[in-house]
C-alpha cells in the first residue's frame, strides 16, 4: 500500500523558491535530496509510489515523488535519513495545513489532487479555498 509524507517547506515563500533550492542542489547531485533525523517506519510504503507534499504558507502547494530513502551519517557521525526525490515539482490544489514539526504521513485518499496540465493554479487564501471546497463551489 502506498503512503505519502507531508513536510513544511521552511524558508520557501513559493514554488519558485523550492525550484531554486533544488537547482542549486542538482549542480552537484543527480537529484534533489532532503535530510531528516528520523527514518520513516513506513519507508517501504513510501517507495511504492509515494510522494512528499510540501507545505508553503500554511497549505500544501506541490509534491514530488520519493525515489529513494537512505540511511547516511552527517559530518559528526550522527545517523540521518536522506530522502531522494524526482526533480519534477507537481502543483496541487491548496490544502490548508497547520504548522507542525518534522513530517507526517498522508493517506492517498487525503492528499490534494494534482492540478491538471494547463489548469491555472488560483492563489487564494487556504481558508477561503477550504470553505469553497466545503460548500462544493470549488
Amino acid at each position: 500500500m502506498t503512503i505519502h509524507l507531508v513536510k513544511l517547506c521552511v524558508g520557501a515563500e513559493s514554488i519558485d523558491d523550492m525550484i531554486a533550492w533544488q537547482q542549486r542542489q542538482m549542480k552537484t547531485l543527480p537529484n534533489p535530496v532532503h535530510h531528516t533525523r528520523m527514518y520513516p517506519k513506513r519507508a517501504e510504503e513510501l517507495l511504492q509510489g509515494g510522494s512528499i507534499y510540501w507545505v508553503v504558507k500554511r497549505a500544501i502547494r506541490f509534491r514530488q515523488t520519493i525515489t529513494d530513502i537512505r540511511k547516511v551519517d552527517d559530518r559528526d557521525g550522527r545517523s540521518l535519513c536522506e530522502l531522494h526525490f524526482d526533480p519534477e515539482l507537481v502543483l496541487t490544489y491548496a490544502q490548508p495545513k497547520r504548522p507542525f514539526q518534522g513530517w507526517r504521513y498522508l493517506k492517498p485518499e487525503e492528499a490534494p489532487r494534482d492540478l491538471k496540465s494547463g489548469e491555472a493554479a488560483v492563489d487564494i487564501p487556504p481558508n477561503l479555498d477550504a470553505a469553497l471546497k466545503a460548500a462544493l463551489v470549488w
